[in-house]
């Protein structure tokens, strides 16, 4: 029989790569048999953020968020630069407007939401901006009028906590929107 040099570099080499190979499988069968679950997530928060800027319950439950989403949100346009709607969306829709990225942004497709909250309609629109560390970005309701801040939400991934994490953590700093016009000189 022939002993394995189990010392020798190339045996440390082999064992390495095959070592790899099987964690880098496992790493790849975990993050898809997950990813349905991770996107699901990603979708929640998301629609919790809009019903934030709504001046919704921060304690709701994930499931008062699904129903409350479905009731409130009357559709989910994509509208274009100069706000016609190119994608009409649907009641508690999240298959138009609620699939944009800030890169649709950029290329001049914005989420309209179309909102009712105790029978008035509202409007959420998302915005985006830089922060010192990171991206920011938010979802701005505004009233019936199309000219007042009827709440607002901001998120941001990498903000210093106590600085500029305020924005996301301190409710009564986002209050400080609400009743504000969108341009000088509107009555």
């Amino acid at each position: 029989e022939k002993d394995m040099k189990t010392n020798s570099n190339s045996y440390t080499i082999v064992y390495s790569v095959i070592l790899v190979l099987i964690v880098a499988f496992l790493l790849a069968f975990v993050f898809q048999a997950l990813k349905p679950m991770q996107d699901a997530n990603v979708q929640l928060d998301q629609q919790k953020q809009i019903l934030f800027a709504l001046n919704q319950d921060r304690n709701m439950t994930n499931e008062q968020a699904v129903q409350l989403w479905k009731k409130i949100i009357i559709a989910d346009d994509v509208i274009n630069a100069d706000g016609k709607v190119t994608e009409a969306g649907k009641q508690g829709g999240v298959d138009a407007g609620f699939k944009l990225t800030s890169k649709d942004a950029k290329e001049g497709k914005l989420a309209l939401y179309r909102c009712k909250v105790n029978g008035e309609d509202k409007y959420v629109i998302p915005v985006y901006g830089n922060g010192l560390w990171g991206p920011i970005n938010g979802f701005i309701a505004i009233n019936g009028d199309k000219q007042t801040v009827f709440g607002a939400y901001f998120n941001h991934e990498s903000e210093t906590a106590g600085l500029g994490a305020e924005i996301k953590d301190n409710a009564s700093w986002q209050a400080k929107f609400k009743g504000k016009k969108l341009f000088s000189g509107a009555d």
